[in-house]
């Protein structure tokens, strides 16, 4: 197990990553935009004449993703490729966000399978299709077209996979503190800073909570991702989840169970039960805080943009809470990438979208929308920071965006699948408390030493 950090340094024009350590999505989710979407086409509704090949003279792409309808990036890519190749048609796939990975898996390795391009939510469903053999390698078509992996600042090299690469990352987002301006201000309380400790944290979401029936206020909210709790352990860059012990994992359960017991956030067990999406939870306005994934930024300024969302327009980002004598502006990264499978009717054609999406010219489509780019040039950065909409009218939004250390979620590793089963049990069984926190940890313990010892 190598534990590696990643470093962003993002100072008004210019972001500097630096890895070591990679992750969830989780993901889970951790990783990207999440929830599910009515604008889906599956395989059996598409036509025939657009799943595989040519319609006329233009040859349709099959793409597949998910959270069409709450992700603002995915059309402006297209339109910006179809520009520049006008004999060519994208065509979004939804497979939706919940069981994407298990959904896409499933997809290749059936027998009429016919993605030309697939995203990769997270590193355990990458390491999944790649033990199945389902995707291309890169690695020739990367050679020829004369790409220049040191774009990726060391990211793509903690993706390959016995000397080969099997997708390259188009997003690369790291976790902040969203917050509700208007929570704190009525309740007469100082906003958040860049430089929190946990118990600093606990106490401000504490100061905030009302829990007044039908007037509740909660301090904090933490999604149903076990990357929401189990993360704060790895900022101090000395564990990783694959540790195989996680004792250290402790006090960070034993604070997220105390404020669910005193109503300070919502309860684990409720929300899972109903299905309460984090941006459905932030959009409701009685959030005080909330620590989720830079790829919640794009989703807040569309929604607000659009109207859709209106309790929640006077919002701001803070840097993640740290530990004692951590650096403040730790944080957790997780990418979003392109693969093409092994089975794909168009290989060459696929490899023009994954490297125009995956490259500066993407990276300027998605940092216009808000979103942050796994390439990031001066250009780019300022569009980050400029993005209509973005909180200015502060300094530590703006800031907040300014890291010191970004560690990968969870490290690739053949096994990372199954540890992600092992930890997302284990992490359900304590938050729902049909387990105490110590037999939860000891489950993990036993469960995640088996695996890395098969």
């Amino acid at each position: 197990m190598k534990k590696r950090a990643l470093s962003l340094a993002l100072a008004g024009a210019m972001v500097v990553t630096t890895l070591a350590g990679c992750g969830s999505s989780s993901k889970e989710t951790t990783a990207a935009p999440e929830g599910t979407t009515t604008e889906t086409t599956t395989k059996a509704e598409a036509p025939a004449d657009t799943t595989a090949a040519a319609s006329g003279d233009k040859t349709t792409l099959k793409w597949s993703v998910w959270d069409i309808s709450s992700t603002t990036y995915y059309q402006p890519l297209i339109d910006e490729f179809e520009k520049a190749h006008p004999d060519v048609t994208i065509e979004m796939v939804d497979l939706g966000s919940t069981d994407y990975q298990t959904v896409l898996a499933t997809e290749l390795t059936g027998n009429g399978s016919d993605f030309d391009v697939v995203t990769v939510k997270d590193v355990p469903g990458y390491m999944t299709l790649v033990n199945k053999g389902v995707l291309e390698p890169l690695d020739s078509y990367i050679s020829d077209s004369g790409v220049d992996l040191a774009q990726y600042k060391g990211l793509t090299d903690q993706i390959t996979v016995d000397g080969k690469l099997y997708e390259l990352p188009f997003r690369n987002d790291f976790w902040v503190l969203f917050y509700n301006k208007d929570v704190f201000d009525k309740a007469g309380v100082a906003y958040p800073t860049n430089d929190m400790t946990f118990d600093e944290y606990d106490k401000l979401a504490r100061s905030v909570t009302v829990d007044t029936p039908g007037q509740e206020v909660y301090g904090a909210h933490y999604h149903t991702w076990r990357s929401a709790v189990q993360l704060f352990g790895i900022l101090d860059g000395k564990n990783t989840i694959l540790d195989g012990k996680y004792e250290f994992l402790k006090p960070y359960y034993d604070m997220g169970l105390a404020e669910q017991e005193d109503g300070v956030c919502q309860d684990y067990a409720t929300l899972k039960t109903s299905g309460l999406h984090y941006s459905g939870a932030f959009a409701q306005g009685n959030v005080a805080m909330m620590n989720m994934g830079t790829w919640f930024i794009s989703t807040l300024i569309e929604k607000i943009k659009t109207g859709e969302y209106t309790d929640c327009t006077n919002w701001g980002i803070a840097k993640y809470p740290h530990a004692d004598g951590v650096e403040a502006g730790s944080t957790l990264a997780t990418i979003t990438s392109l693969a093409i499978p092994t089975n794909a009717p168009h290989k060459d054609l696929a490899w023009e979208f994954v490297n125009f999406v995956s490259g500066a010219e993407g990276a300027e489509v998605l940092a216009a929308t808000g979103t942050i780019p796994a390439v990031m040039t001066d250009e780019v950065a300022n569009l980050v920071s400029a993005t209509e909409g973005f909180p200015k009218d502060d300094e530590t939004s703006v800031d907040a965006l300014n890291t010191a250390n970004l560690y990968l979620e969870m490290p690739v590793h053949p096994k990372s699948s199954e540890i992600e089963t092992a930890l997302n049990e284990a992490h359900d069984a304590i938050m729902t408390g049909s387990m105490s926190v110590d037999d939860g940890i000891a489950q993990m313990d036993e469960q995640v030493s088996a695996i890395l010892a098969e």
